[in-house]
């Protein structure tokens, strides 16, 4: 049995094998052609790796821990062909997305032991964050959990419209109080809804950006401190979303917000409008958070768990 049909089904093996074209294009077709007719891994084709990667928004930090891993293995190895050193760098790959703490799993299920799970969601605004957190409670609302959406991004016109838009979309329980209320209170108020309502899931939503870096920070510690006043330990997650079409651009958000509160998972979407699909290797390598969802598409079904193993397979398919 093939990795694909054991661990993902047709239609989502598709969404993945197209999310991820432009990517696939733009890095591993070049690296094939730098391969082409070498029976050995010299400077010339180092030199190209490593143009391909940084293009790619891999970053120069894991582009150079990809590039010294791939050298230290081709002289273990004995690098004689094309498919051997693709796969060589589909293990250095995956064992750099392994030490990031990124494990694979195998569908939308909130680790037990924990009721309700509570549910961070930071990124800034446009990076498709509230349409991100309608297809998680949607993948939840399908395993028959009960979900929440808090409408703690007060500060943005039509934030609180949008996400119960997505809350009727996804067949979940609304809770807000209104435009230019304190995101506090009701990410206090959506924890007490889950609690007091019986939901299994809550997923808080926040301002995608405020005037400061100062203002983020304390308005992000200001309701997660909230959270953990009335439910202690909570949140569970706070899961960080980022658009992949920004390249280098997701890493200085990520920087913002890790520096902001306790980031334990990202969401990368938009991929498949990206080239830039190296991003998620730059992002996980440099900040050692798990990568848990990829956006593959527009489609409500397109929210895939991330798993590595898949990823990595179908780059280099």
């Amino acid at each position: 049995m093939s990795f694909f049909k054991k661990f993902f089904s047709k239609d989502k093996e598709e969404d993945l094998n197209k999310g991820l074209e432009k990517t696939k294009s733009s890095i591993f077709s070049q690296i094939t052609k730098a391969v082409a007719g070498k029976s050995k891994v010299d400077v010339e084709f180092l030199d190209q790796l490593e143009n391909i990667l940084i293009s790619s928004d891999v970053g120069l930090d894991t582009t150079v821990k990809i590039i010294d891993r791939l050298e230290a293995k081709v002289a273990e190895d004995k690098y004689l062909n094309t498919d051997e050193l693709n796969s060589i760098l589909k293990k250095v790959i995956i064992d750099i997305l392994s030490e990031n703490n990124t494990v694979d799993i195998e569908d939308f299920d909130p680790p037990t032991g924990t009721h309700p799970y509570i549910i961070m969601v930071v990124g800034v605004n446009g990076v498709g964050k509230t349409t991100t957190i309608g297809k998680l409670a949607n993948q939840y609302h399908k395993k028959g959990y009960k979900v929440v959406l808090g409408a703690a991004d007060t500060f943005r016109a039509a934030a609180v419209d949008q996400l119960k838009i997505w809350a009727e979309r996804s067949s979940s329980a609304f809770f807000s109080k209104g435009m230019n209320t304190d995101p506090a209170a009701v990410a206090y108020e959506t924890t007490q809804y889950a609690q007091n309502n019986g939901m299994d899931i809550a997923i808080i939503d926040t301002a995608g950006r405020l005037h400061t870096k100062i203002q983020l920070m304390d308005e992000l510690s200001k309701i997660k401190r909230s959270i953990d006043k009335k439910y202690q330990g909570a949140p569970h997650e706070v899961l960080l979303v980022l658009d992949a079409t920004t390249g280098q651009n997701a890493i200085e958000q990520a920087k913002h917000f890790t520096a902001a509160t306790n980031v334990t998972a990202l969401a990368l979407t938009k991929l498949d409008g990206s080239a830039k699909g190296g991003v998620v290797l730059g992002i996980s390598d440099q900040f050692k958070i798990p990568i848990k969802y990829i956006g593959v598409g527009e489609g409500m079904e397109q929210l895939q768990v991330f798993n590595k193993r898949a990823f990595v397979e179908s780059l280099f398919s």
